[in-house]
């Protein structure tokens, strides 16, 4: 195991009703003008921003309104964000929304005391030294941006998708309240799932040795996504499903189960250019890429993909030919997403294999390597493509 320095200074509020303690949540975490960051009308429709205001009003907390997040959250939302902020003098943004609203409030915090282009950030060219406080709100369990210090932003211009990571945005609270996930539809459902799944294997894969603690929470969170998933899809208003998918997310990110661990990122990456070219949700993206990636990398430890076969999958060993248990993983994993609807190719994905090339340099390595569990080329990239590409059952 490696030495590490964990922080996760996030107050979680947990279960029904939670988000009626926004207001009194702001004000002990030293917010008194707030910025409601939200997406779209369901909010609305489904009475949570009223309800949110309500707890605001009784708290003495004025506050202004910025909705129209959408997947894959854009700069031109943020730009706006920072202004209004600006304007109206904010010291506290709350975000009410799933992964998307997280990220894009995460920015506008980011943005709003810098004198330059937030984007700096996101590109590499700064190193943020202040932010406005986030307090959430979450209505999707997926990508675990209530309790990380991470976001992922997509510039129009240029269909760039890229991320940033500081403790300074670390959620100051999270509400999660699993009620509030029962009426998201079943693909979106299952695409969080993947993420979540996603978020704990980019763990899993490791160089490092000898740390059996995390590898047990890592198959943990997995476990219980693949017991728990199918059921919220056959009963979305299964409470006890959706609160154990809800925790399950929140724990896959807040680095908990990714401690003392060399960790590869390299799906997220090779996924994130997907999504910024085709618009596609992210944990769709996931499901056609994540296997691809285990059946181009495997070799290089095929004991580790077949722990992960016998551990999680329930795969038989068959020790004196590894590799064979490790693809039988794979292949199980793979099942198992189409079986809660998600695409696993290109076609599926509405990708198409002619714009590899322009994925691949827009990924932007160049003649250089990745990091992680195996250092990738272009070339190394574009055969994941071309695997997710043609993939089957």
């Amino acid at each position: 195991m490696e030495n590490f320095q964990f922080y996760s200074p996030t107050e979680f509020v947990f279960g029904r009703d939670t988000e009626d303690k926004a207001g009194e949540l702001v004000k002990k975490h030293g917010g008194s003008k707030v910025l409601i960051h939200y997406g779209g009308g369901s909010a609305e429709r489904s009475g949570l921003l009223g309800r949110v205001r309500a707890s605001l009003d009784k708290a003495g907390i004025s506050y202004t309104e910025l909705g129209g997040v959408k997947p894959n959250p854009r700069d031109t939302l943020v730009y706006e964000g920072i202004e209004l902020c600006r304007k109206e003098g904010i010291d506290f943004i709350l975000s009410v929304g799933g992964g998307s609203t997280i990220d894009s409030s995460k920015a506008i915090a980011l943005g709003v005391p810098y004198d330059g282009d937030f984007w700096d950030f996101y590109c590499g060219r700064a190193v943020a030294k202040a932010a406005l406080p986030v307090g959430t709100v979450l209505t999707i369990a997926a990508a675990g941006s209530e309790g990380s210090g991470d976001s992922v932003i997509t510039k129009e211009d240029g269909g760039l998708k890229r991320g940033t990571g500081t403790d300074l945005i670390r959620p100051r609270f999270s509400i999660l309240d699993p009620q509030l996930t029962c009426t998201l539809p079943a693909y979106q459902t299952a695409c969080g799932a993947t993420d979540i799944m996603a978020h704990v294997f980019e763990r899993y894969f490791t160089n490092t040795t000898e740390v059996e603690v995390t590898d047990r929470l890592c198959e943990a969170v997995l476990l219980t996504m693949i017991k728990e998933t199918p059921r919220v899809i056959a009963d979305p208003n299964n409470y006890d499903a959706r609160a154990n998918i809800m925790w399950a997310g929140t724990v896959a990110h807040t680095n908990i189960v990714g401690v003392g661990r060399e960790q590869d990122w390299n799906s997220h990456g090779i996924e994130h250019e997907l999504s910024a070219l085709y618009d596609c949700a992210h944990g769709a993206g996931l499901a056609v890429i994540m296997p691809a990636w285990m059946e181009f990398v495997y070799k290089h430890n095929a004991l580790r993909f077949a722990q992960a076969a016998t551990r999680i999958w329930g795969c038989q060993m068959d020790f004196e030919h590894p590799e064979v248990t490790a693809l039988e993983g794979i292949k199980r994993f793979r099942s198992f997403l189409h079986s809660i609807g998600m695409p696993i190719n290109f076609a599926e994905l509405g990708a198409r294999e002619k714009d590899i090339p322009a994925l691949v340099e827009k990924f932007g390595i160049g003649g250089g390597r990745t990091g992680g569990f195996v250092h990738l080329s272009a070339e190394d990239i574009a055969e994941i493509y071309r695997i997710a590409a043609k993939a089957e059952l």
